[in-house]
């Protein structure tokens, strides 16, 4: 391959030029992202940087001495794919002909319809975002937050501790059932009553009134929550529209195979736009999370420079972490099907715990609380039941 170009310059991408640079790779490498920043951190996003504890340049991933020999072709977004011509379409007109593309152009934050203009409202993806809630925070006052998922429950903890009076609308009857489960999501999310956090669950938005400014959030219910500042964090939709009619299939981001692999020989994805196959639970799901966007390029990678000769192995199980209100929360594997979770060490009450799922007495996930040295150990258990899937042995 003479020309690999990945679209999409966060971690996911950066890590994509990584690993073709240390596997090997010496050709033209381009990298495209619609942001005019390099690649920075997002987790620190809603916590620290939020806080103000770390500036923009404490967000940086690359490192002083890195040299990536890379084309950088930032602040401009793709806007198609020609698979005939291998060209990626850019907004400003231009076209990049490459032999090989890792597509990493991640996903958007949900919005709320009808928002547009109204200042005070935020939703937190970027840094431009982060910037932006910074600034409203540091007015005071009251801040709702819309969606109880990690996002929202980690903007909630920053602003307490900024001394904001803060409150979170969750329309689930239980936050982060979805991911922890029903149990364990009512455990977590009791960390907000416990710092004096409201949290109202079981009801949607209605709206949001205010002139130019937003003062409330409106419930389906007919309540009405003051507000100086709105965080909405309802979740993300993976960024895909440009590859509309380019051949690589699409179903809840870009179908891919286990080790990334497209419906289009010479293209990849990875990121949180990439719909991987998991073989250990026999569907596609995307990984929305840091250490996905960090590991599983290289397996895309090692993908695309053999021109899909290698053979798919089974990604590592999911793994992420939240710090909300001084309690660190780890979760690795997948809650979703287990059908038992225990509690092996520590206490709920204490919120220091370590809880193991179970699927028919096999254990599928773990969650941690303030339990890491623990949790690290049941980590490597699963990393490394993995790994004997990956080699066939089990």
């Amino acid at each position: 391959m003479r020309t690999v170009a990945v679209v999409g310059a966060s971690l996911a991408g950066l890590s994509a030029a990584r690993s073709l640079r240390q596997r090997g790779y010496d050709g033209r490498l381009v990298v495209i992202g619609d942001e005019p920043h390099r690649p920075y951190d997002r987790p620190p996003l809603s916590k620290e940087f939020l806080a103000g504890a770390v500036g923009e340049a404490d967000l940086a991933l690359e490192r002083d001495d890195e040299e990536l020999r890379a084309e950088w072709v930032l602040g401009v977004r793709a806007t198609g794919l020609d698979r005939t011509e291998r060209a990626i379409r850019l907004a400003d007109e231009r076209e990049i002909r490459a032999d090989g593309v890792v597509i990493a152009t991640g996903a958007a934050a949900r919005t709320l319809p009808g928002t547009e203009g109204l200042a005070g409202v935020h939703v937190l993806r970027t840094v431009d975002d982060a910037r932006a809630l910074r600034d409203d925070l540091a007015r005071g006052g009251r801040l709702v937050v819309i969606g109880g998922g990690f996002i929202g429950a980690e903007v909630a903890s920053t602003a307490y501790a900024l001394g904001l009076d803060v409150t979170v609308i969750e329309a689930a009857p239980t936050p982060l059932a979805g991911p922890l489960g029903e149990a364990m999501g009512r455990v977590v999310s009791a960390l907000h009553a416990d710092h004096g956090v409201r949290l109202l669950c079981g009801v949607g938005v209605k709206g949001l009134s205010g002139e130019r400014r937003v003062d409330a959030v409106l419930l389906e219910d007919g309540r009405s929550v003051p507000a100086d500042t709105v965080v909405v964090g309802v979740g993300a939709h993976p960024c895909v529209e440009w590859l509309q009619g380019s051949g690589v299939a699409l179903d809840n981001g870009v179908k891919c195979g286990p080790d990334g692999r497209t419906s289009v020989a010479g293209v990849v994805a990875v990121g949180d736009c990439a719909n991987w196959y998991d073989p250990h639970t026999g569907i596609h799901r995307r990984v929305e999370h840091w250490t996905g966007a960090l590991e599983r390029p290289d397996a895309a990678v090692a993908t695309l420079l053999a021109h899909g000769a290698t053979q798919p192995g089974a990604p590592r199980p999911p793994y992420f972490w939240s710090d909300q209100y001084g309690v660190k929360i780890q979760f690795v594997g997948h809650a979703a099907g287990a059908d038992s979770v225990t509690v092996e060490e520590g206490s709920t009450d204490d919120r220091s715990f370590l809880a193991v799922y179970r699927r028919a007495d096999r254990p599928v996930a773990a969650l941690g609380m303030n339990q890491p040295r623990l949790f690290t150990r049941w980590r490597k258990q699963f990393t490394a039941t993995a790994s004997l899937h990956r080699a066939g042995d089990l």
